[in-house]
This record gives C-alpha cells, structure tokens and sequence, in this order.
C-alpha cells in the first residue's frame, strides 16, 4: 500500500501488485509499481508521476488546446516530458515537421519505453523527434525564436525543478518561440491543494506573457482538481472557438480524444468562482532570488 500526502493532512492511497523496478538515478529516486486501480505507475522521489489508467485525463488537456490554437504548429518543443505521454499526443498532428524533446534524466526515458511503452506507443520513435539529455533551462536559453510551441512537463516546483517556474525562466521561452502566435503550456499546480502555489504561477506568467488562459480538469492520478496555463502574445488561447477547434482536429485526422473537443475546451476555460476568488488575491511573482514557492511539498 502506497499513502501519498498532498498536504501535511489529506491525501490519497492505492494498493500495489508489485514493485517492477526501485533504484535512484543521477537526480532522483524512481520507481515503477504496478497497481490494481491505475495499471503501471511511474513515481520520483516518491510522487506519482503518470499512470496508465486515465492519464489523457493531464496529457490531452496539455497537448491539443495550444495545438489547436495555434494556426500552424510545425516546430514543437517539449521540456521534460520523459515518459512520453506528451510526445504521443504532438506526434499525432500532421502540421509538425520537426520536435526536440529536453529531458535532463535519461534514466526516466529508458524506463518509460521499458515499462509504459502501451502509454507511449514507441512515441520517441517518430523520425520527426529529437531526444536531446539536457537540462531544460539551459536548451531554451540556446534556441531564440525556433518554435510555434513548447510545452513545459515538469515535476512540481520544488527542488532544482523551481528555476523553471521563475520570470526569468518564462522570458527564456517566449524569446524561443518564434512570434506572437507562440504559445507556452505548462501545468499550473492544483487550485485546490496549492492555492498560492497555483495563483503565484498564475501571476508570474502574466508578468511577461500578455495572454494567460488557465484550463481547469479534473486529473484522478492527481487526486484533485488540476490546472493547465496556456500562455501567449496572442488572444487565440482565449477566443479560439470550439467550431474552430474541431475543424483543426479533422483537419490533421485526430479522432478518439477521451476528454478534449472544442467543446470541452470551452468549459475548461471557465474558472469556479471559489478559484477566481483565489486569482483575485495578491501574490508574489516566483523569480530566481526568490524561487520558492508558497506551499511547501509533502512527501
């Protein structure tokens, strides 16, 4: 049995079948466990990472709004993303000619296509792909005005992962992005169990980008309601309607989406109003002297 805190008092539980790998890598301890309620489970440090079961639930929400937004996604970057759900869903668009992936732990990427390779769907594979095993940071940092869009799938920001949830990280990646069309995705932490913590990322992305559309889903390997900040110099992430939407996903031939359509894109725009109350407070904006985030995470 597998008791995870999301808070020093709630959090959730799952059984387990059986242990398939525990070891550390160069930057940190990883694990794959087998379980009844989510199939196979990649955690580090002790955090649930992805799932088999359900995980379109994160991974479409991250992926299809900005490739749908965006008039013509050709150059793709992804930044972490190691077990390959991401990649799976960008590969899927017939508009990108070309994707680098920047994964700083290549050890994740070796167990993903050993151990989630029905999650992936041998993703890494595609010859439109780059894998390149290096800190994310610093590749953005080298590659000004080379991409439509980079989608950032990162740990929770803590630890080293903290120096990509600052100001001066977020203007790295809108000099990578290649115009005013560009869009940034990345998750935005829970409104629910790190309010500050999603309303300081809300904030600090408003500081350099002029458009910030945060999504709101309901992710079950998360344990909570989850956000997604699409960001942008563009108002496509917010007004890009759902007709036009749907037209894009015929237009490149994806069907079989389990939980994003034009309409349901829609809706995940639209905030609770107990988490517009939450965006409506003062915060701090996350900056490289002071990196730390609000809520401390529990492990």
């Amino acid at each position: 049995m597998i008791h995870e805190h999301l808070t020093p008092h709630w959090g959730f539980f799952y059984s387990v079948r059986k242990r398939l790998y525990k070891g550390r890598t160069k930057y940190q301890k990883i694990e794959m466990v087998d379980t009844p309620e989510f199939g196979r489970m990649l955690r580090l440090d002790r955090i649930t990472q992805v799932v088999e079961k359900n995980e379109y639930q994160y991974h479409e929400p991250m992926v299809h709004p900005a490739m749908c937004c965006h008039p013509r996604p050709r150059d793709i970057l992804v930044v972490g993303g190691g077990d390959g759900g991401i990649l799976r869903e960008v590969v899927r668009y017939r508009s990108v000619r070309h994707i680098d992936i920047a994964e700083i732990d290549e050890k994740v990427i070796e167990f993903s296509r050993k151990y989630l390779s029905r999650m992936n769907r041998r993703s890494f594979e595609d010859r439109r792909v780059t894998v390149n095993v290096t800190d994310g940071r610093d590749f953005v940092r080298q590659t000004k005005g080379a991409y439509d869009i980079i989608i950032m799938d990162m740990t929770d920001p803590f630890g080293p992962s903290k120096y990509l949830y600052t100001k001066e990280f977020f203007r790295l990646v809108k000099s990578s992005l290649k115009n005013k069309d560009g869009i940034f995705v990345m998750h935005a932490d829970s409104p629910v169990w790190r309010p500050a913590t999603f309303n300081a990322i809300v904030k600090t992305l408003s500081s350099v980008f002029p458009q910030v559309q945060p999504l709101y889903v309901y992710i079950q390997m998360y344990a909570a309601l989850w956000s997604i900040g699409l960001s942008s110099s563009s108002k496509a992430v917010s007004t890009t309607t759902a007709s036009l939407v749907n037209r894009r996903l015929r237009r490149n031939g994806i069907r079989g989406l389990k939980v994003f359509t034009g309409e349901t894109f829609d809706a995940m725009r639209v905030a609770y109003p107990y988490v517009r109350e939450i965006l409506n407070k003062r915060s701090r904006i996350l900056t490289d002297r002071r990196p730390d985030a609000p809520e401390p995470v529990v492990r």
